[in-house]
């Protein structure tokens, strides 16, 4: 799972937390924190965890993996919605006009 490393970081230094003292409070290895904060790799425990101690909302700290897999897919649908519609409408006008 893609969490957010920088808000885990910045959060994490706000509290004048060490990466140690972060892993002691939440439960987590140390290899786990510091991964989390080089990587942005966690588990869902691990992500839950993380927001409790840090008192934060996991939405926060969660990556929006939409805008990664999104990729334009957002605009791409109503366009190939509108040309489906626009030539199916088409397609009726012309049987109509040729009856």
């Amino acid at each position: 799972m893609e969490i957010q490393a920088t808000v885990v970081r910045e959060t994490r230094v706000s509290k004048g937390w060490t990466q140690q003292q972060l892993s002691d409070v939440s439960g987590l290895s140390l290899r786990t924190v510091q991964r989390v904060e080089s990587q942005g790799q966690g588990s869902l425990e691990t992500c839950n965890a993380l927001c409790a101690v840090l008192e934060i909302p996991r939405e926060s700290l969660l990556q929006r993996e939409a805008n990664e897999s999104d990729d334009g897919k957002g605009i791409l649908m109503p366009i190939v919605v509108m040309s489906v519609l626009i030539g199916f409408v088409a397609g009726i006008m012309v049987t109509l006009a040729f009856r």
